[in-house]
């Protein structure tokens, strides 16, 4: 056998044994059809054989694919219009009715699914007001979104891997009439809050000087105790020391009299001059 006959051999042989295997990673999903009716789609990743000519493989990428819609408007449960930016991600669930469905397009697919998507969000979105859609943490409306639309979906052999809302935003003419109301909601709960505030103030303003003026009462009335026992002590000790010495205790409450009587040049008294006043101006000794 010459060498040109043995490489057409086995040339031939490799592409036989090419024709009859294929080969499923694990970021495919495929089918096999024979004559055009498909026998088998659950393949796991690895090597697998066919028939040449009789059977035909199909593969799609079964890695997650995003799906971004156009804003949409959506009324709200207020006959508001608001217009929102989503978007999907989505794989591949049942690659046979994937393919049986929408015919293995993507591009159909994402038809499909924006539709569902779309009816989820009309439906969710009209039980609530705007000021809701605004403040409502965006994780429940994605939890009801994906809980919503995934039973739908799986009809078209996709899974739901994740809802979002990129925005949402108001029309233009609705937009400064919605501001105005949540301003005046804000001043409303500003006022009770300052309301409040000012009522707190008064109340512990008024405790406070309840607290001022007792606890000046109480010093008062301490002072005024200690006062009169002081006095009282220096009455007995006055009166112990006039007990001791009559003479001398007269004679210095006399001086104590002088001194205060005559503690300015300008002052003037007029008296007998044999008053008791002056006794020890008569008598020194």
């Amino acid at each position: 056998m010459t060498i040109n006959k043995l490489l057409v051999l086995c040339s031939v042989l490799f592409f036989v044994a090419t024709s009859c295997v294929f080969t499923v990673s694990e970021t495919e999903k495929a089918i096999k059809f024979k004559v055009g009716r498909i026998v088998k789609y659950d393949y796991k990743p690895g090597l697998y054989f066919k028939i040449p000519l009789i059977n035909n493989i199909k593969k799609f990428d079964s890695r997650i694919q995003t799906m971004d819609s156009k804003p949409e408007r959506f009324l709200t449960s207020e006959k508001k219009n608001v217009i929102v930016d989503s978007f999907v991600k989505w794989r591949i669930g049942d690659v046979k009715k994937f393919y049986t469905v929408v015919s293995g397009n993507v591009n159909q697919a994402n038809l499909r699914l924006d539709q569902i998507i779309k009816d989820a969000y009309r439906a969710e979105f009209s039980k609530r007001n705007i000021k809701q859609l605004v403040s409502t943490d965006r994780g429940a409306i994605r939890k009801i979104l994906i809980a919503s639309s995934k039973k739908i979906a799986a009809s078209l052999g996709l899974e739901i891997v994740d809802v979002q809302v990129k925005r949402i935003d108001l029309p233009s003419e609705v937009s400064s009439s919605v501001y105005r109301r949540m301003e005046a909601e804000r001043e409303r709960v500003a006022r009770d809050f300052r309301s409040q505030g000012s009522e707190e103030s008064e109340r512990i303003r008024a405790k406070a000087d309840r607290q001022t003026t007792v606890t000046l009462a109480n010093a008062f009335r301490d002072a005024e105790k200690l006062r009169g026992e002081g006095d009282g002590k220096a009455a007995e000790i006055y009166a112990n020391s006039y007990g001791l010495d009559t003479e001398f205790f007269s004679f210095y409450r006399s001086l104590n009299a002088y001194k205060k009587t005559f503690s300015n040049k300008d002052d003037m008294i007029v008296i007998e001059p044999n008053s008791d006043f002056f006794k020890y101006f008569k008598k020194p000794r």
